[in-house]
């Protein structure tokens, strides 16, 4: 059912013998990237919906440009709502002067233009057609906790090795070439078959994005058909819990049938209007059996998903109306991969640490602080 429904919304295959590896912090993801930057021979493809300058930035730039010395084809492409506090009006022309082509996604113009709220929240780091890297962790010093915002800053990501790596390749170029006035052929960087026949990984991946100007809808799908399929457990977290009443149905179906739904979101919030969004979704959630809980340490800002004890997901879609129906976005679907089990310990690990939220915790909320957020549920698709 999984890989029928990819394929319907978006012709994403599904590819078999490559080699997965989950990060359970952006700093342990962080270590990774910087050794297989290090290592590019051809080309480095980034993509990233925020950019700001730190030691992270300065760390992976000092390779990047290393790399256009040593004549590798380095790309950019960072979206510019989620830059326009953190870099340079002409950053982009600094890079490309440099010798990192770059492209910022969508630029904020004054106009009153439906396409200004779709931004490219995608995460992907696409290494020589061999490597590839999503998740929820963006170009910033907080997703590698090197500085402190909101507590703990606790995101997730993954590496895949194999021929799933050219959907990622395809993905990063479709959206080049919109930016770009010249049309870069696919072929020029797919690899042969050959090139992976000694790259061997258990189960199957199915990498995907979404896109906003057409009705697939491919990430909320990914989701519903993993809370749809589950059999005995459906767990997810998400920095921002704001659905419709499509998803509130699915969930209240699956704890019908018996399957444990758990949702952790974050304990200390990065958008406090969201946050109370979010909150507002705690007592219907709960009255219908969902679990709720709250991230102790701090924010939380991964997006994983685990259906029973095969199949998962890790990208860049939020439980949310924005990645649902309004921003680009990536993941890959893993089914009886390595990394399952990691997946499940790290979770299990996460809710060791998190508060779960009961039903009198919120009829004891502050009448007045209840109807503020009934109030703004009204505005959530905006959010």
């Amino acid at each position: 059912r999984m890989i029928s429904m990819a394929w319907s919304n978006g012709y994403f295959p599904v590819y078999e013998n490559c080699k997965t590896k989950y990060f359970d912090t952006g700093e342990i993801m962080f270590e990774s990237i910087k050794k297989d930057l290090k290592e590019a021979k051809n080309y480095i493809f980034f993509e990233t919906f925020i950019l700001d300058q730190g030691h992270m930035w300065d760390t992976i730039l000092n390779i990047l440009l290393q790399k256009v010395e040593e004549g590798v084809d380095v790309r950019l492409i960072y979206d510019d709502f989620g830059t326009i506090t953190h870099l340079e009006k002409d950053y982009e022309k600094y890079l490309t002067e440099r010798g990192i082509k770059t492209y910022t996604f969508n630029k904020i113009r004054p106009q009153l233009a439906v396409q200004m709220n779709n931004r490219d929240h995608r995460k992907m780091i696409i290494i020589d057609g061999l490597k590839a890297y999503t998740g929820g962790i963006n170009i910033a010093d907080e997703y590698i906790n090197t500085k402190e915002r909101f507590g703990y800053w606790k995101d997730m990501g993954i590496r895949i090795e194999g021929k799933g790596v050219e959907m990622f390749t395809i993905a990063f170029l479709q959206i080049w070439n919109y930016q770009s006035n010249e049309n870069t052929q696919y072929d020029s960087f797919l690899l042969p078959e050959k090139d992976y026949e000694k790259i061997k990984g258990q189960g199957y991946i199915i990498p995907f994005s979404d896109s906003p100007t057409d009705d697939n809808n491919t990430g909320k799908n990914m989701h519903l058909n993993m809370l749809n399929m589950a059999n005995d457990l459906f767990w997810i977290t998400t920095p921002y819990l704001i659905l419709d009443t499509e998803m509130v149905n699915a969930l209240t179906l699956a704890v019908n049938n018996g399957v444990d739904v758990r949702i952790v979101v974050p304990g200390i919030p990065d958008k406090k209007l969201v946050y109370e969004v979010t909150k507002s979704n705690y007592e219907l959630l709960i009255k219908k059996g969902v679990k709720i809980y709250e991230y102790t340490p701090g924010f939380i800002h991964g997006k994983v998903c685990l259906s029973d004890q095969e199949s998962a997901l890790v990208g860049t879609v939020n439980m949310d109306f924005r990645s649902y129906y309004i921003n680009y976005e990536c993941g890959i679907w893993l089914y009886k991969t390595s990394c399952i089990p990691n997946i499940r310990h790290d979770l299990e690990q996460i809710f060791e640490q998190s508060h779960l939220v009961t039903l009198k915790e919120c009829q004891e909320t502050n009448p007045i602080v209840r109807n503020f957020r009934n109030i703004l549920r009204i505005f959530s698709p905006l959010m």
